[in-house]
This record gives C-alpha cells, sequence and structure tokens, in this order.
C-alpha cells in the first residue's frame, strides 16, 4: 500500500497511550515533517520524550475539550489520528458527564478544526463498545463514531474521515492482561468477572496497522474492523497463571480463582457489528469496511450486502488455551 506520510505534518491525540504511542512509533518510520502530540498527561509525555527522542515529535499539553488549543494543534497538520478518550468502563460509568466531555465534544472540537484547517485525512479510533451499547462509554464512543463518519458530508469531501473499531487490544494501558500479571505477581488470587466472559482480542501493533491503514482508504465515513480472533477470558486467565506463576516463584495450582461480577455497565459478550449495518459492510481480506448508509441520499452509491454476518464474540470459534499460549509469545506479551 501507498505510504502517504512522509513529509506530513501528522497530529496525533492522546498519542502517550498504548495506542496512540504505538501509532507514534510507527509514523516515525515513515519520515514525517513532524508529528504534533496532543495530551492532557505533562508526566506521560516526559516518558515519551525519553523513549522516543526524536527531533519531529512536538509534545502540546492539552486537553481535547479546550477548542482554542484544539485548533492552535490543528494548525497546517495534513493527517489526524484521534485516540484521545476516556475508555475505562467503571470510570466513564461514574463520571458520565466526562465522559461526554471528552469522547463527544472533545471528537466534535477536532472534527470542526480539521474541516476548518483542510486537513487531508482524519482517523478516529473506537471500540466494540459503541456496538449496541450498555455503558456510558460505548454510548460516548457511538456518537464519536457518528460525529466523526459523518463529517465528510459537512466537509464536502474535502477531509477523507473514517473510523476503525477494535475489540480488546492485548496488553494495553488497564486492559486485563496487566492486570492479571499484578495480581499473579503481587498476590495468590485473581479475580475473574465471569467464567462465560468471551472478547475478540489484537495486539497493539495489529491494532496500529489497521489504523494506518484506515488512513489511506478512507474515503468517505467508512468505519475499519480488523478480523480478529476470540477467546474466553477464564482462558486466557488459566494459561497466564500456568506461563507466569512459576516466574514469580509460585505454584500456578495454588493461584484462587475469585468470581467477582460482571462491572456495571459491561457485557458478558461483545458484537463487533449489528445487524443492521451489515447491510452496508464490505469483506476483504483482512478486515471489514462499514460504509456510511448516510450518504445514500447524498448520491453517493455504497455497497449493499446480503450476506449475512455474525461477527460476536458470545458464538465465535473461540481459541484453545494452547492457541492462547502461542499467541501470546508469538505477539511476545509473555
Amino acid at each position: 500500500m501507498k505510504n502517504i506520510f512522509t513529509d506530513k505534518k501528522i497530529l496525533v491525540t492522546g498519542g502517550c497511550g498504548s495506542i496512540g504511542s504505538e501509532i507514534v512509533k510507527q509514523l516515525l518510520t515513515y519520515n514525517p515533517k513532524v508529528i504534533r502530540i496532543l495530551e492532557r498527561s505533562e508526566s506521560a509525555h516526559f516518558r515519551l520524550s525519553q523513549e522516543l527522542k526524536s527531533k519531529k515529535i512536538r509534545p502540546l499539553v492539552g486537553d481535547i475539550r479546550d477548542k482554542r488549543r484544539v485548533d492552535r494543534a490543528m494548525e497546517d497538520i495534513d493527517i489526524v489520528f484521534h485516540a484521545a478518550a476516556m475508555k475505562h468502563v467503571p470510570l466513564c460509568e461514574y463520571n458520565p458527564f466526562e465522559a461526554i466531555g471528552v469522547n463527544v465534544i472533545g471528537t466534535q472540537n477536532l472534527v470542526d478544526a480539521a474541516i476548518e484547517q483542510g486537513v487531508e485525512a482524519f482517523i478516529g479510533i473506537s471500540t466494540d463498545k459503541a456496538v449496541n451499547p450498555t455503558s456510558t462509554m460505548g454510548a460516548t464512543k457511538l456518537l464519536s463514531e457518528k460525529i466523526i463518519t459523518n463529517a465528510s458530508i459537512s466537509s464536502g469531501d474535502k477531509t477523507r474521515f473514517g473510523c476503525v473499531r477494535f475489540g480488546n487490544v492485548l496488553a494495553s494501558s488497564g486492559s486485563v492482561i496487566p492486570v492479571f500479571e499484578k495480581q499473579i505477581r503481587e498476590g495468590n488470587t485473581i479475580t475473574v468477572t465471569s467464567t462465560s466472559m468471551t472478547r475478540f482480542f489484537m495486539s497493539i501493533p495489529d491494532a496500529v496497522e489497521l489504523v494506518l491503514d484506515a488512513a489511506q482508504l478512507a474515503r468517505r465515513g467508512e468505519i475499519f474492523i480488523l478480523k480478529m480472533d476470540a477467546l474466553r477470558i477464564i482462558d486466557l486467565a488459566e494459561v497466564l497463571v500456568e506461563e507466569l506463576a512459576p516466574r514469580y516463584g509460585k505454584d500456578p495450582r495454588k493461584i484462587q480463582y475469585k468470581i467477582i461480577g460482571v462491572r456495571p455497565g459491561e457485557k458478558e459478550h461483545e458484537p463487533l457489528l449489528t445487524k443492521e449495518e451489515a447491510v452496508y459492510l464490505s469483506e476483504h481480506k483482512n478486515m471489514y469496511i462499514l460504509h456510511s448508509p448516510l450518504h445514500i441520499e447524498y448520491g453517493v452509491k455504497i455497497p449493499i450486502n446480503k450476506r449475512d454476518y455474525n461477527y460476536y464474540s458470545g458464538t465465535a470459534s473461540h481459541l484453545s488455551k494452547d492457541k492462547i499460549r502461542k499467541m501470546l509469545h508469538a505477539k511476545k506479551i509473555i
């Protein structure tokens, strides 16, 4: 695929997080002119600057809820990757208006600024929790998707907008693998929400590869979904215990599993698209592409799909423990 990043000015929001920082790292290999990182955490900026030490990076401390700061960050930018978000389900449930401020109002600020500046491409990071949402986090990310995917209409197609919709990202900050690893290292009990809980999983590099592909493929508000494997969380927990407990001088057979129940707003199983969305789905080698039906009203022809798709972690084929183990080793997660 053609490289569109060389000699470009790029803005990455939330660029010091697990996904954002990997986007920055991969973009640096394409020799962009500059990468501005808009991130509200000063300490996160410092950690990333110590790791990368690149003269192409411009660390902008700021909040996407601040329209003036967003406008300054967007000046003369060619490509935007929007990874800033409130993403933890329990925290969003407890702080719903803060989630609205970041995930909805912040996204609208960025889209408005991108259109005003005539940005070439804008890619937002979304989540499976935006599909039939049951949580504040999912509902705000659904609205974020809608803001981005519909923006190409108001921009007159001058800016190419698109989203990527992730499953769970292996070993990202605050995700289940670091939590399990810490529990194994520091104690003798693993907390599992439900023995039947399932999820789709992708690695951080795979997730970012999808993001960079989307920047090149997006035209009119498409949503890009990587084809992912599904697994049972309890199987993942047991593999991590078997692999990590001996490293910390512990007997895996003595590690206890405590079932704590599904948290408020959380689902036992996650879909990655709805039946209604699947009508506008096209399938590619390593991804699905959802086309925005709103564009039909404006004379844009989009694919109409008549095939049924069941992209639901509860009924998908689940990886065996042996395959989970091999995957974790192959991705250098354990």
